[in-house]
């Protein structure tokens, strides 16, 4: 069982990926990746997200960057945003990640930090141990 979702708007978000899980694999902490379009895949993430054991979402997008709402209003886990840079320099998608409607709360780092995702992410799993 994956305590940690990955999900990533595109193949192209393999860079911000990787800096998610280098911090997970040296933590030991375990994770599921996927490849998950909230435009062009919408039926697949939402099996997916109403399927996975995941104890906390973390969604990779640029531009629109729907992607971690769409995630946040089907799931109440904790979701974290992870905003990529684009032709805006990713304020695009850090504006769009931060501007999610009441009871559709979205944690979100800064553009390409998929590392501080990671770290949150386990902070989050701390507090629920303690």
């Amino acid at each position: 069982m994956a305590v940690i979702s990955i999900i990533a708007g595109s193949a192209s978000d393999q860079q911000i990926v990787q800096k998610v899980t280098t911090v997970l694999d040296e933590e030991g902490i375990s994770y599921d990746y996927q490849v998950l379009s909230a435009h062009r895949d919408p039926d697949r993430l939402d099996e997916y997200v109403r399927t996975s054991d995941a104890q906390i979402f973390i969604a990779i997008a640029g531009l629109s960057a729907a992607l971690p709402g769409v995630i946040a209003a089907r799931t109440s886990r904790p979701v974290i945003g992870v905003p990529v840079s684009g032709s805006l320099g990713g304020l695009d998608a850090l504006l769009s990640i931060v501007q999610m409607p009441k009871g559709v709360p979205v944690a979100c780092v800064g553009i390409d930090n998929g590392a501080n995702a990671a770290h949150l992410a386990i902070r989050i799993l701390h507090a629920a141990d303690t």
